[in-house]
């Protein structure tokens, strides 16, 4: 047990108050990025919505995708800026279980269902004849369900650990939202364990969808080497080249937060930030840009429009 055992009521986000000279900058920053990362990801829910060329399951997961980052993001960066412009900076005890549930539980839906994406080109590639009867879109909403049920139980499991006894004072979370890590630490019991458990959980869910995203992507490329001309190639290989490239910094940034070592130096705010702002303004961006389908419906509703206005 620890000493100053007491009842707490609150915490107090420490977040940027270490660099009070840029906190004006960064405000401006972030807020800049939320902004488009929200245009982004209402666009892609938009022309995934209204094409009806791209009512395939392939943009269903994305879909599912792009509104699920949409959650993520609103559970932690509207809070993060508005402590960037006062110095009360407190979140009530439930209302930090509440957002690290759903940080958590986003997070989580987020790799499964970009799992789901990979598997989707998976049979898209290497059985293309059979594709149709296997992914319809009643199988999609099925699994997108499935990912959301899966991140919540992991999250929620998660939570009750951490939030299952009393905090002590100091009530200072050293962080800019209400980061597992960093709450866990101000348990009045002994919390090396329940952190190990927490992280280890963390840790297997990250890793186990990457594994899977690379073993798919092993007999994708297996089939696709196999393909004799150069032009099936490449439309094979551009189908899966902007999942890929968000799989990447999706999990690359995530690493970094989950892997990184106790004691390896570091400051857990700056090192959290690209994880829960860069990345998800990065993802709508790669699968607008990257994607030729896309690109597409975008230019026929700007020519829709255009035709409405004369």
């Amino acid at each position: 047990m620890k000493a100053n055992q007491s009842v707490l009521k609150d915490f107090i986000l420490v977040g940027f108050s270490s660099y009070p000279h840029v906190r004006t900058f960064l405000f401006v920053l972030f807020f800049g990025l939320y902004l488009l990362t929200l245009t982004g990801n209402l666009a892609i829910l938009g022309l995934t919505w209204v094409d009806r060329s791209l009512h395939t399951p392939m943009y269903l997961f994305l879909r599912a995708l792009s509104f699920s980052e949409t959650c993520y993001t609103l559970t932690i960066i509207p809070k993060m800026l508005a402590d960037l412009l006062t110095e009360k900076r407190s979140i009530s005890v439930p209302g930090c279980g509440l957002q690290m549930c759903f940080f958590l539980g986003l997070g989580g839906t987020n790799c499964i269902i970009l799992t789901l994406m990979g598997y989707d080109r998976f049979l898209a590639i290497c059985h293309p004849l059979r594709y149709p009867l296997l992914m319809t879109n009643v199988v999609c909403g099925q699994l997108v369900v499935s990912a959301w049920a899966g991140g919540f139980l992991i999250s929620v499991t998660e939570t009750a650990l951490i939030f299952g006894g009393s905090f002590c004072n100091p009530n200072l979370i050293h962080h800019f939202f209400c980061h597992m890590r960093a709450v866990v630490r101000l348990s009045c019991l002994d919390s090396d364990l329940t952190e190990l458990v927490v992280t280890m959980v963390s840790v297997s869910g990250l890793m186990g969808t990457f594994l899977l995203i690379v073993t798919t992507y092993i007999f994708i490329l297996s089939t696709v080497f196999r393909i004799p001309s150069a032009e099936g190639k490449q439309k094979a290989f551009s189908t899966c080249a902007s999942h890929l490239t968000v799989v990447i910094v999706h999990f690359g940034f995530a690493a970094i937060v989950y892997l990184k070592p106790e004691g390896s130096g570091g400051d857990d705010t700056l090192i959290a930030v690209p994880y829960t702002v860069i990345t998800p303004f990065l993802s709508p961006l790669i699968f607008s840009l990257r994607n030729r389908d896309m690109k597409n419906a975008f230019r026929k509703l700007l020519a829709k429009r255009s035709f409405w206005n004369t």
